[in-house]
Protein backbone atom coordinates (compact mmCIF):
# COMPACT_ATOMS: atom_id res chain seq x y z
CA UNK A 1 0.00 0.00 0.00
CA UNK A 2 1.47 3.37 -1.05
CA UNK A 3 1.35 6.63 0.92
CA UNK A 4 -1.60 8.00 -1.05
CA UNK A 5 -3.66 4.89 -0.32
CA UNK A 6 -2.77 5.09 3.37
CA UNK A 7 -3.96 8.71 3.52
CA UNK A 8 -7.20 7.94 1.69
CA UNK A 9 -7.84 5.04 4.04
CA UNK A 10 -7.25 7.43 6.96
CA UNK A 11 -9.86 9.80 5.53
CA UNK A 12 -12.43 7.01 5.60
CA UNK A 13 -11.36 5.35 8.86
CA UNK A 14 -9.31 7.88 10.85
CA UNK A 15 -6.09 6.62 12.40
CA UNK A 16 -5.29 8.14 15.80
CA UNK A 17 -1.56 8.43 15.12
CA UNK A 18 -2.02 10.07 11.71
CA UNK A 19 -4.60 12.42 13.18
CA UNK A 20 -2.09 13.58 15.77
CA UNK A 21 0.37 14.67 13.08
CA UNK A 22 -2.04 15.85 10.39
CA UNK A 23 -4.63 17.79 12.44
CA UNK A 24 -2.36 20.84 12.95
CA UNK A 25 -1.75 20.99 9.19
CA UNK A 26 -5.48 20.83 8.54
CA UNK A 27 -6.08 23.77 10.87
CA UNK A 28 -3.61 25.80 8.81
CA UNK A 29 -5.22 24.65 5.55
CA UNK A 30 -8.68 25.65 6.82
CA UNK A 31 -7.48 29.12 7.78
CA UNK A 32 -5.86 29.62 4.38
CA UNK A 33 -9.06 28.51 2.60
CA UNK A 34 -11.18 30.79 4.77
CA UNK A 35 -8.86 33.75 4.21
CA UNK A 36 -8.80 33.24 0.45
CA UNK A 37 -12.59 33.12 0.27
CA UNK A 38 -12.84 36.29 2.35
CA UNK A 39 -10.43 38.06 -0.01
CA UNK A 40 -12.95 37.53 -2.81
CA UNK A 41 -16.22 37.99 -0.94
CA UNK A 42 -15.44 40.64 1.66
CA UNK A 43 -16.01 44.32 0.82
CA UNK A 44 -12.43 44.91 1.98
CA UNK A 45 -11.02 41.90 0.14
CA UNK A 46 -8.03 42.33 -2.12
CA UNK A 47 -9.29 39.94 -4.82
CA UNK A 48 -12.19 40.72 -7.13
CA UNK A 49 -14.83 38.47 -8.61
CA UNK A 50 -15.84 38.57 -12.26
CA UNK A 51 -19.52 38.43 -13.16
CA UNK A 52 -21.02 37.04 -16.34
CA UNK A 53 -23.96 38.88 -17.97
CA UNK A 54 -26.31 35.92 -17.37
CA UNK A 55 -27.02 33.91 -14.18
CA UNK A 56 -24.39 31.38 -13.08
CA UNK A 57 -25.21 28.21 -11.15
CA UNK A 58 -22.19 26.40 -9.68
CA UNK A 59 -22.46 22.66 -9.10
CA UNK A 60 -19.51 21.67 -6.92
CA UNK A 61 -18.49 19.94 -3.72
CA UNK A 62 -16.37 20.39 -0.63
CA UNK A 63 -14.82 16.93 -1.05
CA UNK A 64 -11.56 16.25 -2.87
CA UNK A 65 -12.55 13.38 -5.08
CA UNK A 66 -15.61 11.84 -6.67
CA UNK A 67 -19.01 12.65 -5.20
CA UNK A 68 -21.24 11.81 -8.18
CA UNK A 69 -21.28 15.44 -9.28
CA UNK A 70 -21.05 15.00 -13.06
CA UNK A 71 -24.19 12.83 -13.48
CA UNK A 72 -26.05 15.35 -11.31
CA UNK A 73 -24.84 18.20 -13.52
CA UNK A 74 -26.03 16.32 -16.61
CA UNK A 75 -29.42 15.63 -15.05
CA UNK A 76 -29.85 19.26 -13.97
CA UNK A 77 -28.97 20.57 -17.44
CA UNK A 78 -31.44 18.14 -19.04
CA UNK A 79 -34.20 19.15 -16.61
CA UNK A 80 -33.63 22.85 -17.36
CA UNK A 81 -33.61 22.18 -21.10
CA UNK A 82 -36.91 20.32 -20.77
CA UNK A 83 -38.40 23.51 -19.34
CA UNK A 84 -37.24 25.55 -22.29
CA UNK A 85 -34.20 27.18 -20.66
CA UNK A 86 -31.23 27.72 -22.98
CA UNK A 87 -28.39 26.61 -20.74
CA UNK A 88 -24.65 26.36 -21.31
CA UNK A 89 -21.91 24.53 -19.40
CA UNK A 90 -18.47 25.78 -18.40
CA UNK A 91 -15.67 23.82 -16.80
CA UNK A 92 -11.96 23.94 -16.10
CA UNK A 93 -11.51 20.78 -18.16
CA UNK A 94 -9.33 18.92 -15.68
CA UNK A 95 -6.68 16.69 -17.25
CA UNK A 96 -6.76 18.20 -20.73
CA UNK A 97 -3.50 18.88 -22.57
CA UNK A 98 -4.50 22.17 -24.21
CA UNK A 99 -4.21 25.51 -22.39
CA UNK A 100 -6.48 27.39 -24.78
CA UNK A 101 -10.10 28.43 -24.24
CA UNK A 102 -12.10 25.84 -26.13
CA UNK A 103 -15.78 25.96 -27.12
CA UNK A 104 -16.73 22.35 -27.76
CA UNK A 105 -17.84 21.09 -31.16
CA UNK A 106 -18.54 17.73 -32.79
CA UNK A 107 -14.85 16.95 -33.30
CA UNK A 108 -13.55 18.02 -29.87
CA UNK A 109 -11.40 15.43 -28.11
CA UNK A 110 -10.82 14.57 -24.47
CA UNK A 111 -7.19 15.70 -24.84
CA UNK A 112 -8.43 19.15 -25.83
CA UNK A 113 -11.27 19.59 -23.33
CA UNK A 114 -11.09 16.89 -20.62
CA UNK A 115 -13.19 13.76 -20.24
CA UNK A 116 -16.00 15.13 -18.06
CA UNK A 117 -16.82 18.22 -20.18
CA UNK A 118 -16.82 16.10 -23.33
CA UNK A 119 -19.13 13.56 -21.72
CA UNK A 120 -21.48 16.34 -20.57
CA UNK A 121 -21.48 17.88 -24.04
CA UNK A 122 -22.26 14.60 -25.76
CA UNK A 123 -24.91 13.66 -23.22
CA UNK A 124 -26.78 16.99 -23.07
CA UNK A 125 -25.82 18.66 -26.39
CA UNK A 126 -25.66 21.91 -24.38
CA UNK A 127 -23.18 24.57 -25.53
CA UNK A 128 -20.01 23.91 -23.51
CA UNK A 129 -16.69 25.69 -23.05
CA UNK A 130 -13.56 24.98 -21.00
CA UNK A 131 -10.80 27.23 -19.67
CA UNK A 132 -8.72 27.57 -16.54
CA UNK A 133 -10.48 30.90 -16.03
CA UNK A 134 -14.19 30.04 -15.84
CA UNK A 135 -15.21 33.66 -16.54
CA UNK A 136 -13.23 33.55 -19.78
CA UNK A 137 -14.93 30.26 -20.66
CA UNK A 138 -18.33 31.80 -19.99
CA UNK A 139 -17.62 34.89 -22.10
CA UNK A 140 -16.40 32.73 -25.00
CA UNK A 141 -19.53 30.61 -24.77
CA UNK A 142 -21.87 33.62 -24.69
CA UNK A 143 -20.06 35.19 -27.64
CA UNK A 144 -20.76 32.08 -29.72
CA UNK A 145 -24.24 31.43 -28.29
CA UNK A 146 -25.71 34.88 -27.48
CA UNK A 147 -29.18 33.48 -26.74
CA UNK A 148 -28.01 31.54 -23.66
CA UNK A 149 -30.07 32.27 -20.56
CA UNK A 150 -28.08 30.46 -17.87
CA UNK A 151 -24.62 29.01 -17.26
CA UNK A 152 -23.99 25.85 -15.25
CA UNK A 153 -20.43 25.72 -13.90
CA UNK A 154 -19.41 22.09 -13.53
CA UNK A 155 -17.26 22.09 -10.41
CA UNK A 156 -15.68 25.36 -9.28
CA UNK A 157 -17.32 25.83 -5.88
CA UNK A 158 -13.90 27.06 -4.70
CA UNK A 159 -13.23 29.08 -7.89
CA UNK A 160 -14.29 32.33 -6.25
CA UNK A 161 -13.00 34.48 -9.07
CA UNK A 162 -16.25 33.65 -10.86
CA UNK A 163 -19.27 35.35 -9.31
CA UNK A 164 -22.21 33.02 -8.92
CA UNK A 165 -25.94 33.44 -8.39
CA UNK A 166 -26.58 29.97 -6.94
CA UNK A 167 -24.27 27.46 -5.26
CA UNK A 168 -25.13 23.76 -5.21
CA UNK A 169 -22.98 21.41 -3.13
CA UNK A 170 -23.02 17.69 -3.93
CA UNK A 171 -22.46 15.68 -0.76
CA UNK A 172 -21.96 11.88 -0.86
CA UNK A 173 -24.52 9.81 1.03
CA UNK A 174 -21.67 7.68 2.40
CA UNK A 175 -20.53 10.63 4.54
CA UNK A 176 -23.95 11.53 5.93
CA UNK A 177 -23.77 11.18 9.72
CA UNK A 178 -20.00 11.51 10.00
CA UNK A 179 -18.72 13.94 12.60
CA UNK A 180 -15.01 13.21 11.97
CA UNK A 181 -14.72 14.87 8.55
CA UNK A 182 -11.79 17.25 8.25
CA UNK A 183 -10.04 19.31 5.58
CA UNK A 184 -6.83 18.30 3.85
CA UNK A 185 -4.54 16.63 4.76
CA UNK A 186 -6.17 15.11 7.86
CA UNK A 187 -9.39 14.61 5.93
CA UNK A 188 -10.63 14.64 2.37
CA UNK A 189 -12.36 18.03 2.35
CA UNK A 190 -11.37 21.17 0.42
CA UNK A 191 -13.34 23.33 2.84
CA UNK A 192 -14.79 22.68 6.31
CA UNK A 193 -18.26 21.14 6.66
CA UNK A 194 -19.39 24.51 8.00
CA UNK A 195 -19.14 25.80 4.42
CA UNK A 196 -22.52 24.13 3.86
CA UNK A 197 -24.13 26.95 5.85
CA UNK A 198 -23.61 29.29 2.92
CA UNK A 199 -24.56 27.22 -0.12
CA UNK A 200 -28.02 27.56 -1.61
CA UNK A 201 -28.76 23.87 -2.01
CA UNK A 202 -27.29 20.50 -1.00
CA UNK A 203 -27.76 17.42 -3.17
CA UNK A 204 -27.04 14.15 -1.38
CA UNK A 205 -25.63 11.86 -4.07
CA UNK A 206 -26.10 8.09 -4.38
CA UNK A 207 -28.80 8.25 -1.76
CA UNK A 208 -31.26 5.56 -0.72
CA UNK A 209 -34.44 5.57 1.37
CA UNK A 210 -32.54 5.43 4.69
CA UNK A 211 -30.35 8.38 3.70
CA UNK A 212 -33.37 10.61 3.12
CA UNK A 213 -34.36 10.75 6.78
CA UNK A 214 -30.80 10.61 8.16
CA UNK A 215 -29.74 13.62 6.08
CA UNK A 216 -32.60 15.75 7.34
CA UNK A 217 -31.13 15.44 10.83
CA UNK A 218 -27.43 15.47 9.93
CA UNK A 219 -27.38 18.73 7.98
CA UNK A 220 -29.12 20.58 10.82
CA UNK A 221 -26.38 19.63 13.30
CA UNK A 222 -24.11 22.46 14.57
CA UNK A 223 -21.18 21.18 12.48
CA UNK A 224 -23.22 21.78 9.31
CA UNK A 225 -25.84 24.32 10.46
CA UNK A 226 -27.62 24.18 7.11
CA UNK A 227 -30.66 26.48 7.55
CA UNK A 228 -33.82 24.52 8.25
CA UNK A 229 -35.86 26.52 5.73
CA UNK A 230 -33.70 25.35 2.83
CA UNK A 231 -34.74 22.26 0.90
CA UNK A 232 -32.43 19.26 0.74
CA UNK A 233 -32.22 17.34 -2.53
CA UNK A 234 -31.28 13.74 -3.23
CA UNK A 235 -29.97 11.93 -6.29
CA UNK A 236 -30.26 8.28 -7.17
CA UNK A 237 -28.39 6.57 -9.96
CA UNK A 238 -30.15 4.57 -12.63
CA UNK A 239 -28.14 2.33 -14.92
CA UNK A 240 -29.20 1.57 -18.48
CA UNK A 241 -28.19 -1.41 -20.60
CA UNK A 242 -24.63 -1.38 -21.93
CA UNK A 243 -24.08 -0.41 -25.55
CA UNK A 244 -21.21 -1.18 -27.90
CA UNK A 245 -18.62 1.61 -28.13
CA UNK A 246 -19.13 3.61 -31.35
CA UNK A 247 -22.31 1.60 -32.06
CA UNK A 248 -24.80 2.93 -29.47
CA UNK A 249 -27.73 1.15 -31.12
CA UNK A 250 -26.15 -2.23 -30.33
CA UNK A 251 -27.46 -3.01 -26.86
CA UNK A 252 -26.08 -5.75 -24.60
CA UNK A 253 -28.46 -7.75 -22.43
CA UNK A 254 -27.22 -10.02 -19.65
CA UNK A 255 -29.18 -12.92 -21.11
CA UNK A 256 -27.35 -12.63 -24.42
CA UNK A 257 -23.87 -13.18 -22.96
CA UNK A 258 -22.02 -16.13 -24.43
CA UNK A 259 -21.66 -19.18 -22.19
CA UNK A 260 -18.33 -18.96 -20.38
CA UNK A 261 -17.76 -15.43 -21.66
CA UNK A 262 -14.91 -13.54 -20.04
CA UNK A 263 -16.08 -10.16 -18.71
CA UNK A 264 -13.71 -7.53 -17.37
CA UNK A 265 -14.23 -3.97 -16.18
CA UNK A 266 -11.83 -1.05 -16.53
CA UNK A 267 -12.29 2.31 -14.83
CA UNK A 268 -10.29 5.54 -14.63
CA UNK A 269 -12.67 7.31 -12.26
CA UNK A 270 -12.54 8.54 -8.68
CA UNK A 271 -14.65 5.75 -7.16
CA UNK A 272 -14.07 2.68 -9.36
CA UNK A 273 -15.44 0.16 -6.88
CA UNK A 274 -18.83 1.85 -7.10
CA UNK A 275 -18.84 1.13 -10.85
CA UNK A 276 -17.73 -2.48 -10.36
CA UNK A 277 -20.46 -3.03 -7.74
CA UNK A 278 -23.04 -1.65 -10.15
CA UNK A 279 -21.96 -4.14 -12.82
CA UNK A 280 -22.25 -7.01 -10.36
CA UNK A 281 -25.73 -5.83 -9.37
CA UNK A 282 -26.66 -5.78 -13.06
CA UNK A 283 -25.74 -9.46 -13.27
CA UNK A 284 -22.25 -9.37 -14.82
CA UNK A 285 -19.74 -11.88 -13.49
CA UNK A 286 -16.40 -10.09 -13.63
CA UNK A 287 -13.28 -12.19 -14.11
CA UNK A 288 -11.05 -9.12 -13.72
CA UNK A 289 -11.24 -5.46 -12.72
CA UNK A 290 -8.60 -2.91 -13.59
CA UNK A 291 -8.30 0.48 -11.88
CA UNK A 292 -6.49 3.45 -13.44
CA UNK A 293 -5.98 6.91 -11.91
CA UNK A 294 -8.93 9.28 -12.22
CA UNK A 295 -8.98 10.98 -15.67
CA UNK A 296 -6.11 8.77 -16.90
CA UNK A 297 -5.79 8.04 -20.60
CA UNK A 298 -6.73 4.53 -21.68
CA UNK A 299 -4.52 2.70 -24.18
CA UNK A 300 -6.77 0.17 -25.91
CA UNK A 301 -3.75 -1.99 -26.75
CA UNK A 302 -3.22 -2.65 -23.03
CA UNK A 303 -6.81 -3.58 -22.20
CA UNK A 304 -7.31 -7.08 -20.75
CA UNK A 305 -8.16 -9.86 -23.18
CA UNK A 306 -11.87 -10.52 -22.85
CA UNK A 307 -15.11 -11.13 -24.71
CA UNK A 308 -16.61 -8.07 -23.05
CA UNK A 309 -14.69 -5.06 -21.70
CA UNK A 310 -17.02 -2.84 -19.67
CA UNK A 311 -16.24 0.86 -19.18
CA UNK A 312 -17.96 4.06 -18.04
CA UNK A 313 -19.19 6.84 -20.33
CA UNK A 314 -16.56 9.12 -18.83
CA UNK A 315 -13.84 6.74 -20.03
CA UNK A 316 -15.55 6.03 -23.34
CA UNK A 317 -15.06 9.59 -24.62
CA UNK A 318 -11.28 9.08 -24.43
CA UNK A 319 -11.21 6.10 -26.77
CA UNK A 320 -10.58 6.28 -30.52
CA UNK A 321 -13.17 5.58 -33.20
CA UNK A 322 -11.28 2.47 -34.28
CA UNK A 323 -11.26 0.90 -30.80
CA UNK A 324 -11.94 -2.86 -30.60
CA UNK A 325 -15.60 -3.84 -30.89
CA UNK A 326 -15.55 -5.87 -27.64
CA UNK A 327 -15.73 -2.64 -25.58
CA UNK A 328 -19.12 -1.91 -24.06
CA UNK A 329 -20.19 1.31 -22.37
CA UNK A 330 -22.44 1.34 -19.29
CA UNK A 331 -24.44 4.59 -19.11
CA UNK A 332 -25.70 5.95 -15.83
CA UNK A 333 -28.19 8.71 -15.17
CA UNK A 334 -28.98 10.60 -12.00
CA UNK A 335 -32.50 11.42 -10.89
CA UNK A 336 -32.81 14.39 -8.55
CA UNK A 337 -35.69 14.84 -6.14
CA UNK A 338 -37.46 17.04 -5.25
CA UNK A 339 -37.43 19.17 -8.44
CA UNK A 340 -34.11 21.06 -8.27
CA UNK A 341 -34.47 22.65 -11.72
CA UNK A 342 -37.83 24.15 -10.77
CA UNK A 343 -36.38 25.55 -7.54
CA UNK A 344 -33.46 27.15 -9.40
CA UNK A 345 -35.84 28.73 -11.90
CA UNK A 346 -38.01 30.07 -9.09
CA UNK A 347 -35.01 31.53 -7.29
CA UNK A 348 -33.70 33.21 -10.45
CA UNK A 349 -37.11 34.43 -11.62
CA UNK A 350 -37.43 32.22 -14.71
CA UNK A 351 -40.70 30.90 -16.03
CA UNK A 352 -40.96 27.60 -17.87
CA UNK A 353 -41.76 27.76 -21.57
CA UNK A 354 -45.28 26.73 -22.44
Amino acid sequence: MNFHQIIEQHWQRPNAILRLFLSPLSKIFAKIAQRRRAQFLSDKGSLKTQKLPIPVVVVGNIHAGGTGKTPITAALVADLQARGIKVGIISRGYGRKSKQIHVLHANSTADEVGDEPLMLYRRTHAPTAVAANRHAAGMALIAQYPDLQMIIADDGLQHYQLARDIEICVFPAADVGRTDLDVLPNGGLREPVSRLQDVDFIVVSNANHDTFSAAQTYFRLPICAYPSEKTLFFSQIQTAAAYRLNQPDDILSIGSLKNGARCVAVAAIARPQRFFNTLIQMGFILQETRVLPDHAAIDVSTLPRADYVLITEKDAVKLPANAPDNIWVVPIQAQISPDLAAEIMRKLGFQAAL
